[in-house]
């Protein structure tokens, strides 16, 4: 049961009005945006950024926002929020079960990361998530393989779904209707 619960419609003008613009159109509300709507004034300042991170003028493509989101959100232990980027959009990136379950469970060296790069932005994710830095022996592949820009874009964005990641947990969100949960994908195999 969630401990701040997410805002029921009726909603007000206010809170209508943001919560249609934050959904793609005639879709209704994810519970972590009728969360957000019980403190208006936040939730308004959030959509700002929100929209950067998942939109166009991010400098990471799609495929790997949603590897840094997924990896984040699971190191996390953020079901919620997991579940909510894997239903929407595993699938438009083209994230195998198997990848899906070592970014669950597993690691940038299991077989199914053939992409240095991929794997590399695990083991960001990774270090970012266990020390909050990067350490240099993986910054030097970094600033090689990604551009400044991008680099700002993968640390904030892993900041970003950390603090996302930690309000849906604390606030213990029940998940999204038809979102999948962490044991929908087994343990991946171990490696060589």
């Amino acid at each position: 049961m969630a401990r701040i619960a997410p805002l029921e419609p009726p909603y007000s003008p206010e809170a209508d009005a943001l919560l249609t613009g934050m959904m793609p159109p005639g879709q209704p509300p994810i519970g972590l945006f009728r969360l957000f709507a019980r403190n208006l004034p936040m939730a308004a300042a959030m959509h700002g950024w929100g929209r950067y991170e998942l939109g166009r003028e991010l400098s990471l493509s799609m495929r790997q926002r949603e590897i840094v989101i997924t990896r984040t959100c699971a190191l996390c232990r953020c079901e919620y929020e997991w579940g909510v980027h894997v239903a929407m959009f595993a699938g438009r990136v083209k994230l195998t079960p198997e990848q899906i379950a070592s970014l669950t469970h597993g690691d940038a060296a299991d077989p199914c990361w053939t992409s240095p790069d991929e794997a590399l932005l695990i083991r960001v994710a990774d270090g970012l998530h266990a020390r909050g830095d990067i350490a240099d022996e993986l910054w030097a592949p970094l600033a090689a393989a990604f551009g400044a820009e991008q680099i700002l874009d993968l640390l904030l964005l892993c900041g970003w779904y950390h603090a996302i990641s930690f309000t849906a947990t604390a606030a213990r969100l029940p998940l999204e209707p038809g979102a999948p949960a962490f044991a929908d994908f087994a343990s991946p195999p171990p490696t060589g």
